[in-house]
Formats: C-alpha cells, sequence, structure tokens
C-alpha cells in the first residue's frame, strides 16, 4: 500500500508538470538572529517566497525592512525582545540624539509592505525611524489615489519612538495603512510618541478594516482616518493625547476624498488633554476632545465610554481645507471655495447623517470655556445634519451639548436638520482651540492648555502572542506547532 500510494503521488505531480501546473510549494520558515540562518531581517525578506514564513529570535535589529512579495509572514518571538530599531547606535531605541539617524528623509520609515497583498506583521516592535516616520506601514500607494494593495494583517505590534526634538526628523505614525482596501486587521497593538497618529488608516474606499483592542497614548491622536470607509475601531483605548479619535476629509495626498462610512463603537476613550506629546505646528490639533468628525458623512459612534476630555466629548463639525492641493485631490465630495490671492482654491466638507448613539459619558468640557462640554454638533450647509440620540452621562442624567437641545431635535436620522452655525460661538471655540487660523488669545473665555515641554514618555512592557509557533510550519525551533528550540 505503501508503494502503491507513492507511485501515486509521483504521476500526479507528474500529470500536473506536464499539464503546464506545478504542483503547489509548500511554505518554508526562515529563521534570522540567534540560532538562525540569516543575521538580518532583510536578507530573510529578500530570499523567501511568496507565503513563507520569517520568524525573528530576540534581538536588536538596527535596519529598515522593505516588503515586497505577497502572502509573507514575518513573526517576532518575543513582542518585547525583537526590536526592529531606527537608531544607528547604541543600545535598543536609544533616546541619545548622537545615536539617531537623521539623513532617512522620504525613506525613514521601519518595516514598509510596499504594495504587496496579504503579509502579516506580528509580535514585535518598531521604533525611533524619523523622516517620513512611520514604524510599519502597509503601503499601497501613497499619494498616488489609487487603490494598490489587498489585504494586510498585524497583531501585538508596538510602535514607539524615545526621541524627540522640534528641530529634527520626527517619528509621526506609529502603524500605518494606505491606499489598500482589504480586508486589513490590526489587533492588540500600542502606538505612543507620534507626532501623529498612534494608527492611521487612509486614502481608501472601501478600507475595510478593523482595529480591535488597540491602544494609543500620548500622540496627537490616538487614531486618524483621512478619506477612509469601512474602517471599523472597537473595544481600544485612547487616552492622553491631544485628540482620542479623529477621522476627516481633506483635500489632500490621501485621496480621493470625502470620509464616510466608518464605526467607532465600545471604545474606552479619555483623558485626551495633553498639549505636551510629541506634535508638529502644522496640521489640525484640538487639545481636548475625546472623539471627532470634520467634514465625514455616515459614520457611526456608538456605545463608546467617553470620559474626562477637557473640551467635548464627542464632535460633528465641517473643515475647511484651505491648503493648496496636490494635483492629485480634487475637492470630491467638497464646495470648491473662490481662489484666494495666493492661488490657493479651498474646499469645504460639511458632516452629515453621522449617528451618534448609546454613548457613556462623563467629566467632559471641565476646561470651562463656551459650549465646551460632552456633546458638540457644528454642521448645516446642506441640511442634512447628524442625528443624537440615547447618550447618557455616567450618573444617568442628560449629556450636557451645544446645541443645548440636540437630542430633543436630532434623534433621527435622515430628518433635514443642522447643528451650529460655522459662525457661532461653538465653532469659534473649535478654531480657538485648534488655532487653525492663528494663534488664539488666552483670556477668561477662551482657555485651553498650549504646549510648553514635550515629553516623550517609554512604552511599557506587553504581552505578546502566548504562542509564536501556533501555525507556523515545523522548523527547529517549532515542532506541532509548539516552541521547542529557545530562539
Amino acid at each position: 500500500m505503501r508503494y502503491a500510494s507513492a507511485l501515486l503521488a509521483a504521476t500526479v505531480a507528474f500529470a500536473l508538470v506536464v499539464a503546464g501546473v506545478a504542483p503547489a510549494k509548500s511554505s518554508r520558515v526562515l529563521l534570522v538572529g540567534k540560532n538562525g540562518s540569516y543575521k538580518t531581517i532583510q536578507s530573510a525578506v529578500n530570499a523567501a517566497h511568496k507565503g513563507d514564513w520569517v520568524l525573528i529570535a530576540p534581538g536588536d535589529y538596527k535596519e529598515a525592512v522593505h516588503i515586497t512579495k505577497d502572502g509573507l509572514h514575518l513573526r517576532g518571538m518575543s513582542r518585547t525582545g525583537v526590536i526592529v530599531d531606527g537608531t544607528k547606535s547604541g543600545p535598543a531605541c536609544s533616546s541619545k540624539a548622537k545615536d539617531q539617524n537623521f539623513k532617512r528623509g522620504d525613506n525613514g520609515n521601519g518595516i514598509v509592505v510596499d504594495k504587496a497583498n496579504g503579509v502579516w506583521i506580528e509580535n514585535l516592535t518598531a521604533c525611533n525611524f524619523l523622516g517620513e516616520g512611520n514604524q510599519i506601514w502597509w503601503n499601497g500607494g501613497d499619494g498616488s489615489g489609487k487603490i494598490g494593495m489587498t489585504s494586510w494583517y498585524g497583531s501585538y505590534l508596538t510602535a514607539t519612538s524615545t526621541f524627540f526634538s522640534s528641530k529634527k526628523p520626527q517619528a509621526t505614525y506609529g502603524i500605518f495603512a494606505s491606499n489598500a482596501k482589504g480586508p486589513g486587521v490590526l489587533t492588540d497593538s500600542y502606538g505612543t510618541n507620534m507626532n501623529d497618529a498612534a494608527f492611521y488608516v487612509g486614502a481608501c474606499h472601501p478600507c475595510a478594516a478593523k482595529l480591535l483592542r488597540d491602544h494609543g497614548e500620548f500622540n496627537t491622536l490616538g487614531y486618524s482616518g483621512t478619506n477612509s470607509s469601512g474602517v471599523l475601531i472597537q473595544n481600544s483605548e485612547f487616552n492622553d493625547n491631544f485628540t482620542g479619535i479623529s477621522t476627516d476629509s481633506e483635500n489632500n495626498d490621501d485621496a480621493p476624498s470625502p470620509q464616510l462610512g466608518s464605526t467607532f463603537k465600545s471604545n474606552y476613550v479619555h483623558d485626551n488633554n495633553n498639549p505636551n506629546v510629541p506634535s508638529k505646528p502644522e496640521g489640525l490639533r484640538i487639545v481636548g476632545v475625546g472623539i471627532i468628525v470634520t467634514g465625514g458623512r455616515h459614520n457611526k459612534v456608538m456605545n463608546n465610554r467617553v470620559e474626562h476630555n477637557g473640551a467635548w466629548g464627542i464632535v460633528m463639525a465641517p473643515f475647511p481645507d484651505v491648503r493648496k492641493p496636490p494635483k492629485v485631490a480634487h475637492c470630491q465630495g467638497g464646495v470648491a471655495q473662490p481662489r484666494q490671492a495666493d492661488g490657493t482654491v479651498g474646499c469645504y466638507y460639511d458632516d452629515f447623517d453621522n449617528q451618534v448613539t448609546g454613548n457613556a459619558l462623563s467629566g467632559n468640557g471641565f476646561f470651562g470655556n463656551p459650549t465646551n462640554g460632552d456633546l458638540l454638533d457644528i454642521s448645516g450647509q446642506n441640511d442634512q445634519g447628524n442625528c443624537w440620540s440615547a447618550n447618557v452621562r455616567s450618573d444617568g442624567s442628560a449629556p450636557s451639548s451645544d446645541p443645548t437641545d440636540l437630542q430633543a431635535t436630532h434623534a433621527q436620522c435622515g430628518v433635514p436638520n443642522h447643528g451650529d452655525d460655522i459662525t457661532s460661538e461653538a465653532a469659534q471655540q473649535a478654531i480657538c482651540d485648534s488655532e487653525l487660523t492663528g494663534p488664539c488669545a488666552d483670556d477668561a473665555t477662551h482657555h485651553y492648555p498650549r504646549t510648553t515641554s514635550i515629553k516623550v514618555h517609554k512604552a511599557p512592557k506587553l504581552k505578546g502572542m502566548a504562542n509564536p509557533c501556533k501555525g507556523v510550519p515545523a522548523n527547529k525551533w517549532c515542532r506541532s506547532g509548539k516552541v521547542v528550540h529557545a530562539a
């Protein structure tokens, strides 16, 4: 019987070759680091084929990694022990200026998946990639206005920077996915000390992305999503940022606009009042806000805990993009504004048909300026409006809001309504907070915390994969799906 089975298998393989169809290759496992065959991650990636696994032993890998092959599995054997490190010298993730690499410029990224589909990155830390500043990036064609990637997957990732200088290149995004139509999944991951966002998904219609059980703290934004649709963020935590969750429409290189149709559900968004996190002077920065949608449509903000955000808990607002757009952007979904003296043609994005329901609110609005509170709606250019219902304070009382009758007159979706006008006191407060149009005077009714001394925070030691050999083909580090050799 054994001889007959072998003969049958050989006959089938021969028939496939004759027919011009090669038998499927089994996935290989390439081992990096101590007790492995490769000294660098990039050398293993270069040698890998579609569907192969690259396992990485604990170590400080001072290299950037570029992946262009579909279906690769890149996995560390220890989340805190495997470090993809942007520094050029010193200990892992050194905070000293002399150890940083400031010369990467637009190549200042850590692990980059370049238009490759179905790539997994898991169970490792990336730090101190300065310049363009993405620590881990699934890039389907940044700035192209086109989708160049399908699926992407990440889990148990830490993205951080230990260095900041306003006069030097900086870390910008922790974990970034752009121009990818998905499905994309990021779970159990952490981002901190980014001058933009811990997590970003953008330039995709649809994105079909899920961020589950993630945590962003001490960034300008915990999450940012520009011109993205179909993103789900659930069971995640955002705290001690300028702003917790932000999604928006912009007339920029994350084309095409607008942003729409994402869901933010069952998250814990609290204490986002920190102006002293790494940040850059340009861009929209609004301190003291839990969740904000600017110029977005058809989103759902539901069943979140939104607590102790000093300006507002949840905000719906328009976005007047007054910057000169790149060639790839054409104000899709917005309203073009008259040409200015400098040649700029602005694009106005109203917010509408966003559903805000069932959120638990507590301790928001303590900055004490006019309109600061739990809920804020600024909208109305097209009278489609947003809908607000069943949002309550943790003590069971009605949340504070502007307009004051928000949940009474704006409860039903699909019914024409509008919030505060763009010339209202609420809008002026939001502009003052963000300093979108320039510095805002600090007085009794316009008092928002401003940056004094930027501080970076040490990333905590976080739980990694319980079994980094799970699902991996047998190799000298893994047998029967279990670790058998210390990597």
